[in-house]
């Protein structure tokens, strides 16, 4: 360990201490994104849009997914969802298509080019978690990602009142 003038040992690598869940979750949400980002550089996109590209996928395969669908599924509201597909739609890799029957359901679907993307990005997505898993352990990274999915699909959180 290193020593301080005092030739006490100090700690090498100490987590940093939070007493706050959300700040310390995106810190950490902040560390990954930019770890898997770096792992997605070569195909041009980054981690938020290798997630929806993966969710555009995952739920068209059960038939088109709308908008609404797809910003549930994403825990977004469709306004942030809407900033996040515009430079998939400009990149050619979404397209945004109208509903024939109610012209206010939009459906997201995947272009040949973005299909290909995914792809490509999956490859590099897997070697991610791979590395993660390394790092991490692969039990650990387990248990992580099902308290997190836990996190997520916990629709009470929308309505908990802190008095």
């Amino acid at each position: 360990m290193p020593l301080n003038g005092h030739d006490k040992p100090q700690p090498q690598s100490a987590p940093p201490r939070s007493s706050c869940t959300c700040g310390s979750l995106r810190k950490a949400s902040r560390r990954i994104s930019q770890f898997y980002d770096t792992a997605l550089a070569s195909v041009g996109i980054k981690s938020t849009q290798y997630s929806i590209l993966s969710e555009v996928d995952r739920g068209s395969r059960e038939g088109p997914v709308t908008m609404c669908e797809l910003a549930d599924s994403m825990v977004m509201d469709r306004s942030t969802l809407g900033h996040n597909l515009k430079p998939l739609q400009r990149d050619d890799l979404i397209v945004l298509r109208l509903s024939a029957d109610d012209r206010r359901k939009r459906y997201v679907e995947l272009t040949k080019k973005g299909r290909a993307i995914l792809q490509k990005s999956r490859r590099l997505w897997r070697q991610a978690e791979g590395r993660f898993e390394k790092f991490f352990g692969k039990e650990p990274a387990a248990e992580l990602r099902a308290v997190l999915l836990r996190i997520a699909s916990n629709k009470e959180l929308n309505s908990l009142t802190i008095r």
